[in-house]
């Protein structure tokens, strides 16, 4: 009499013993089902349905703890809308407005920097110069990356806290090159200087004047994406309010390695330029992988500017994100058929 087709019908208490022994060999002890079948005188046939018996039994139960996947379907959609060569989406477990649902909020930026540190170790090859901002998500990548070519890491924006010498970003392309066996050239000034002279002493500092001169050499980098308001902002407090009502007129809305973008993608000048210790538009432009990295959820519109804006040539966001990105909810926008090249001009 032939066996039934079904793969995970009710075992017979003899076969549920056998597959809780199978199951114990394939799942625990890590052994191929060809091992398994030798040992107990049956096929390797049979030792896939009573593998599939013990998980549709509850002999087996496989409990995913990670509250984080990569949607491929999403991802591809974001680099097939906007140009981009890279896509990487995470579902957060996330409802549509943003809350955590079965992820953890407070977990959200690990699980994009796990993400983002996959595609740096993918993309990175042996000789490569690569680039970090000061952000969150640099932060986090430089915890989850645990291998990477040989190469340089350049630290891309000043310090923003006091601690010049143990700072998260210093800290970060530390780790980083390390994960490389290359070089690390951090950046030991604040990312603000009270003038524009005093910047420029810093500039020509030895140590500080040899991390800007790789600028130009950067191949590949991360830079984190916020929306341009309090208390995202790395630049905002430090404006006047009659600075900060100039960029509203301009049409302020998002920011990324401290230059401010309108919704069209363009740069907006601002006196703070002077003053400041960071790689410039031109420099990011010139880079050959330029990934952005974005918050869960939050600011939907500053990462629809950056896209614009041409500087990227990648994101890793979450799919609440992506999702408000691919919708055709703005017609009106008058930035939508703003140009998206990474020209130079």
């Amino acid at each position: 009499m032939a066996e039934p087709a079904e793969a995970a019908a009710l075992p017979a208490p003899i076969d549920t013993l056998l597959a809780a022994a199978v199951a114990r060999r394939f799942y625990l002890e890590q052994r191929s089902k060809v091992e398994i079948a030798k040992e107990f005188g049956i096929s390797r046939f049979k030792v896939a349905r009573l593998l599939d018996a013990a998980v549709a039994h509850d002999i087996v139960r496989i409990d995913i703890t990670v509250p984080a996947e990569i949607d491929v379907p999403l991802g591809r959609a974001l680099t097939e809308r906007f140009g981009l060569r890279h896509g990487i989406v995470v579902d957060l477990g996330r409802d549509e407005d943003g809350t955590a649902a079965s992820a953890d909020q407070r977990h959200s930026g690990r699980w994009l920097g796990t993400a983002v540190a996959r595609l740096v170790s993918e993309i990175v090859e042996e000789g490569d110069v690569l680039g970090l901002d000061g952000s969150h998500a640099v932060d986090a990548l430089s915890e989850a990356v645990t291998r990477l070519p040989p190469c340089d890491v350049v630290q891309l924006t000043g310090v923003h806290g006091r601690d010049l010498a143990h700072d998260a970003a210093i800290a970060a392309v530390r780790r980083t090159a390390a994960a490389g066996g290359g070089r690390a050239f951090p950046l030991h000034t604040p990312f603000l200087l009270p003038d524009a002279v005093t910047a420029a002493v810093l500039r020509s500092q030895p140590a500080t004047a040899e991390t800007l001169d790789r600028f130009g050499l950067v191949t590949k980098a991360v830079v984190g994406i916020t929306a341009w308001d309090a208390p995202h902002s790395t630049v905002y407090g430090a404006l006047s309010e009659r600075e900060r009502e100039a960029l509203r007129e301009a049409g302020a809305c998002a920011e990324v390695a401290g230059h401010v973008l309108d919704a069209a993608g363009r740069v907006i000048p601002t006196e703070l330029s002077t003053r400041t210790i960071a790689v410039s538009p031109a420099e990011l432009r010139g880079v050959t992988e330029l990934i952005g990295v974005t918050a869960g959820g939050r600011g939907t519109g500053a990462v629809r500017a950056v896209l614009r804006s041409g500087l990227l040539t990648g994101v890793v966001t979450d799919a609440t994100t992506a999702r408000r990105l691919l919708r055709h909810d703005d017609p009106d926008d008058p930035a939508r058929t703003a140009p998206s090249s990474r020209s130079t001009e």
